[in-house]
């Protein structure tokens, strides 16, 4: 019977009914960049330098210096694993996605005493220390500090009292203090951020940490799919068919995911600004999702941090920032945003799309379009130009037709080879806003960038014209059921 999923310990439960799925250690490790060191060989993949592959997930069980809890790396690092827990299959998440951006299931809010609130730490307690109470790791020698990495960042609009879900990159900067990074203009918590300010008031806000997977990937849902004001916990809801618990949090007026493993509540600080490696002075921040490790900002939020809350035992959930789980958290919302947007525009034409490892999830999508007719020629074009509206930090998007695997690279680039030619096949859009975290999006690697995070927008029309579609027809070969000769095979190997 399959397990049910509802929270970071049902996951994991699930995993260990997969082999070859979780891999447990009772050998000990610190929450130095060792323990991203150790993943990065066993299954980090992504855009991480190589070597890396697509492994299992881990469950670290013997943290120094923090007795009685776990750490937990690479939970969503396979979209087979993220299928599995969002009870779908890989090559329809996209679609599972968009359908549950459309019939949300709002969040509830219990009354009973919450898992995540076992244990209780509050910031008047004596030797309150968020170095000691969490097992938040580093990923490389040169990062700022310790990182919580899959933070739920909950908060709400100080003038319309709507709430939102969102991760972002934390710092731990002292006992009380985290550091916050706010892309400008990208997250709505910070523009909750910015609005509270405004007002001369702090903003509260609850960190949930080791969630249900689903809660994670709703989270990264951006504009317009989820415009200021949507709660993604409802898309999570809408994944499980039943809402996303909340519980009151202790010392802010703020709201916390109930069976998380662990809470941090504090308040945004108004009119306060921090360098993010002020205590190592490293000038990076930690890796990305491109593969390199970022520089670090002097506009970081600060966070006052007034408790800390977990359950008995607890795990830390962490990831890797250019790893195959960023991935999985980034790109499938965006191949829903993309399906949604392009299915209204022109029903039936997207067969499927996906967000590729090498473009973290963000910069680069394959777009699997079907031309119906004669007057479909050119409409692949116009489905990737609302793609690029659909989602902002697109770079490159690929179009193929509809018998190519948009999720083999390789099939991908075959069709690139045979059905593509460069001086009428690339579409450019220069002078666009991007990502600032790609380093070719910058003036000093081109003289048409103006400004950092620009980029040229590019389409690599890989289909074929309509017209000779009958002269690109694929070897057929003899559709079969391979299955008898593949158990003579097994008994021969038993032999």
């Amino acid at each position: 019977m399959k397990k049910n999923v509802d929270s970071l310990r049902s996951a994991l439960d699930l995993l260990r009914t997969m082999p070859g799925q979780l891999l447990e250690t009772n050998t000990a490790v610190n929450t130095g960049a060792k323990l991203a060191g150790i993943y990065r060989y066993v299954g980090a993949g992504g855009t991480v330098s190589r070597p890396t592959k697509e492994g299992p997930a881990m469950l670290f069980h013997n943290i120094q210096n923090h007795p009685g809890t776990s750490v937990a790396i690479g939970l969503l690092a396979s979209r087979k694993r993220v299928a599995a827990l969002l009870d779908c299959p890989a090559q329809e998440l996209g679609k599972k996605l968009f359908r549950c951006t459309e019939h949300p299931v709002p969040p509830v809010l219990s009354q009973k005493p919450a898992p995540c609130q076992e244990i209780i730490h509050k910031s008047s307690d004596l030797g309150f220390d968020l170095h000691k109470l969490l097992p938040a790791p580093t990923n490389t020698p040169d990062d700022a500090g310790p990182y919580i990495t899959l933070g739920m960042c909950y908060a709400t609009h100080p003038d319309t009292g709507l709430h939102d879900v969102t991760i972002h990159r934390l710092c731990i900067q002292g006992e009380r203090e985290l550091s916050i990074f706010f892309t400008p203009g990208a997250r709505h918590i910070g523009a909750m951020a910015e609005r509270a300010e405004q007002l001369g008031q702090t903003l509260p806000i609850s960190i949930s940490i080791g969630v249900d997977p689903a809660i994670e990937i709703g989270s990264c849902f951006e504009p317009p799919t989820t415009p200021l004001g949507y709660d993604e916990l409802a898309i999570a809801g809408a994944l499980r068919q039943k809402p996303v618990t909340l519980t009151r949090c202790l010392t802010i007026n703020e709201f916390a995911i109930a069976n998380a493993e662990y809470v941090i509540e504090g308040e945004v600080q108004p009119n306060i600004r921090i360098r993010e490696d002020q205590r190592r002075g490293t000038g990076y921040a930690m890796p990305e999702f491109p593969g390199y490790t970022g520089p670090s900002s002097d506009q970081c939020w600060l966070i006052k941090v007034s408790a800390v809350t977990h359950r008995r035992n607890p795990i830390m959930q962490t990831c890797i920032g250019p790893s195959e789980e960023h991935v999985s958290m980034a790109g499938i919302p965006t191949e829903a945003s993309i399906f949604a947007m392009i299915e209204k525009a022109m029903p039936g034409r997207l067969k499927n799309l996906y967000c590729s490892s090498s473009g973290g999830g963000k910069f680069m999508a394959i777009l699997q379009f079907q031309k119906l007719s004669a007057s479909d020629e050119g409409r692949q074009r116009q489905a990737a130009l609302l793609a690029f509206s659909a989602f902002s930090e697109l770079k490159h998007i690929f179009l193929v037709d509809e018998d190519v695997d948009c999720f083999d690279i390789n099939d991908v680039l075959w069709a690139m080879n045979t059905r593509f030619q460069g001086d009428k096949d690339i579409i450019t859009i220069p002078g666009v806003r991007c990502h600032p975290l790609d380093p070719s999006n910058s003036p000093d690697f081109s003289p048409s960038i103006l400004d950092q995070g620009i980029a040229c927008k590019t389409i690599f029309d890989c289909t074929v014209p309509y017209h000779l579609k009958s002269r690109f027809i694929r070897s057929r070969f003899l559709e079969l059921d391979p299955s008898p000769w593949l158990r003579e095979e097994k008994k021969d190997h038993a032999k």
